[in-house]
């Protein structure tokens, strides 16, 4: 069986909906948990960095868990995973609200909520991208900005609900919002098999050559029947002699048809028991020959310089580029910031921006005259110089500036397949963009703890956020020496060696 085509429209707007709803109500929460974290320092009076904890599990847990989460939505297709995904996160939200302390949190909030938040975004992705194919760029960047929307909305929502209801009032509010995910896994209606005959399975003593992953020459079913018949064979010499001491007596009796049909079955038994093992064998060796392709494939990923640091630049982006989106809103009342000066909470600023710089800077990324890759390293660079510049800003319309420009960099988020693609090609993109994630999602768990610690250590954010900048200017530079084409002139330089040529004589017939 195989998927139609995709229809590039059709029921698949619908689909493009229903996960930007997804990814809206999802996200919004995790995303927003800066004005959370206020609430649970007050509330469990523990440190800055082990609350920190909280939010950054919940934003790390789904990208550290992207391999599992594409084998999830493999096997059991995006509409089960997103039902079952829509509990995992509105239980988790509704769990947070009875937590004790903040090590419940850390299960409920940080790990239930991320590893939830985490295989839906996988299952809205996939399903996506089945039902689009020359429309895709632009559904998938119409599902993106659900998160961003999301961010910029339930940043008030939980501020409002908070004020009206408490923190607990307010987890158990959004979790059940959070249900509607349901909703909309229901119409996540899986693409239909086209209509060719399933192919006959070829006999096993027919597979072809190709399938056979090592020169060394395996056995044959018939071979491992005739190692059985001998196993089978003294076994039952065995029990003859433990039975009755001998076993010449029942070789001297003479066989009958039903002793005939009843040596019958257990060959046939043995025959399909051979063919198992023979299959098993096979399938266990195809394996492992996958594996070592896989790390194979790895290694030479990691050979490409320009690859090696990229995985080093999103790995520090993420340690100092998200501590904002979550830290922001207590780093304006460590600046003695009123309440009454906030005309909108900076966590909602951060998230409005982003959808901004996510469409802005993709329709940058479609011009032929832009070099993706040195894009992303100027926003690096232009991210790293905000964050060291937040330390320097004591009132609400400078710090709502800097988390605008914050946020609005935040966005190159969208271009980054385009600078995997070109780094490393398409025929890699899908092996080379998970080994990132995975550690975009290592420098989002690490990023609000070291950056809590800092302040827990000086009693102030300045140094914190000198850190952070320090972190995403280093990677930008970084990632910039590496892709700078004077590190292949000495290479282009080179002069070609001259192709050596031989000079021919007739042998004399003298």
């Amino acid at each position: 069986m195989e998927l139609k085509k995709s229809p590039d429209g059709g029921w698949g707007w619908v689909i493009v909906l229903v996960s930007f709803l997804t990814q809206f109500l999802c996200y919004g929460s995790p995303l927003a948990v800066g004005v959370l974290y206020i609430e649970w320092l007050d509330a469990f009076g523990e440190g800055k960095g082990k609350t920190a904890w909280v939010g950054s599990l919940a934003s790390g847990v789904g990208l550290l868990a992207s391999p599992v989460c594409s084998l999830c939505v493999s096997s059991f297709g995006a509409r089960p995973v997103t039902i079952f995904s829509g509990f995992m996160v509105a239980g988790g939200l509704m769990l947070s609200s009875f937590a004790p302390n903040i090590y419940f949190l850390f299960f409920s909030y940080g790990i239930v909520v991320g590893l939830g938040c985490g295989l839906l975004y996988t299952a809205t992705v996939t399903i996506t991208c089945q039902y689009f194919d020359s429309r895709r760029g632009l559904a998938l960047g119409l599902i993106s900005t659900g998160s961003s929307v999301g961010l910029f909305i339930y940043a008030a929502l939980q501020k409002m609900l908070i004020e009206f209801y408490g923190l607990d009032g307010c987890l158990l509010i959004v979790g059940a919002l959070a249900l509607n995910i349901l909703a909309c896994g229901s119409l996540m209606r899986p693409l239909q098999f086209s209509d060719c005959p399933l192919s006959e399975k070829p006999p096993l003593e027919n597979l072809p050559d190709k399938y056979s992953i090592y020169d060394d020459k395996e056995k044959n079913p018939e071979e491992n029947i005739n190692i059985l018949d001998k196993s089978y064979c003294s076994e039952e010499k065995c029990k003859n002699v433990l039975a009755n001491g001998h076993w010449k007596q029942e070789s001297l009796l003479q066989k009958t048809p039903a002793t005939i049909a009843q040596a019958k079955e257990p060959e046939t038994y043995k025959q399909k028991v051979a063919e198992q093992t023979y299959f098993c064998k096979q399938l266990a060796k195809r394996k492992w020959q996958l594996y070592k392709n896989y790390c194979g494939e790895t290694l030479a990923l990691f050979k490409n310089k320009v690859f090696s640091a990229l995985f080093i630049a999103i790995l520090l982006f993420d340690i100092g580029g998200f501590p904002p989106s979550l830290l922001m809103e207590d780093v304006a009342r460590s600046s003695n910031v009123k309440e009454e000066e906030s005309l909108m909470p900076l966590i909602s600023i951060i998230g409005i921006m982003t959808a901004v710089g996510k469409l802005l800077l993709g329709i940058l990324a479609d011009f032929k005259w832009i070099n993706t890759l040195y894009l992303y390293v100027a926003t690096l660079i232009m991210m790293g110089l905000a964050l060291c510049a937040i330390p320097f800003a004591k009132s609400y319309v400078t710090l709502a500036i800097l988390s605008a420009v914050v946020g609005f960099l935040t966005g190159n988020w969208s271009i980054f397949p385009y600078v995997t693609t070109k780094t490393v090609g398409i025929e890699k993109l899908a092996h080379a963009y998970g080994i990132l994630m995975f550690f975009a999602g290592l420098g989002n768990s690490l990023g609000p703890p070291i950056v809590g610690w800092f302040y827990d250590w000086t009693q102030t954010y300045d140094i914190a956020f000198y850190f952070s900048g320090f972190c995403v200017l280093l990677g930008g530079f970084i990632l910039l020496l590496a892709a700078l084409p004077s590190w292949d002139a000495c290479k282009k330089q080179l002069p070609k060696p001259a192709p050596t040529t031989f000079l021919y004589k007739v042998a004399s017939n003298v």
